[in-house]
């Protein structure tokens, strides 16, 4: 089955490449490998704002990471030429969680996008991963990640 087909089955549609917010690009290929730009999370189109531990819920900071994941594939899409089956591994996944200091969950938040991941790339989608708790997002946002794949 190719990517496209299971992300049809998960009714999951690529959009477009975001805008960056300040003086970066969105992905960068060396070789055979694409580093691709930390997204933040997005609701709607707009800043997915919140601190877990304070204002939002493990589960509330679980599927806004499903949902940056779905933005990083949207953006690995067109790095890869429009073609995410040359995907060889997601080799690594870096989770940025605004979060309170007593806030101990982030590796279950991460888990939103690692476990979206894997249902999309199979074995090619179990990756290293950090997963940070932090004081401050741009914008606000609850949850930044940043991929690293091999093509």
């Amino acid at each position: 089955m190719s990517v496209y087909d299971t992300l049809k089955k998960l009714d999951i549609t690529l959009p477009a490449v975001a805008t960056p917010a300040a003086a970066y690009v969105p992905f960068v290929q060396t070789g055979n490998t694409i580093f691709i730009s930390g997204h933040v999370a997005r609701r709607e189109g707009k800043p997915w704002v919140g601190q877990l531990g304070k204002t939002m819920t493990t589960e509330e900071g679980k599927a806004a990471a499903r949902a940056i994941a779905i933005d990083l594939l949207g953006t690995l899409h067109v790095a890869t030429g429009n073609d995410l089956n040359k995907v060889k591994r997601i080799v690594k996944v870096m989770s940025l969680v605004n979060s309170s200091p007593d806030f101990i969950e982030h590796h279950l938040v991460t888990n939103g996008a690692s476990e979206l991941l894997g249902q999309v790339f199979g074995e090619r989608g179990a990756h290293a991963r950090s997963a940070f708790g932090v004081a401050q997002i741009p914008m606000g946002c609850c949850v930044e990640i940043e991929m690293i794949v091999e093509v």
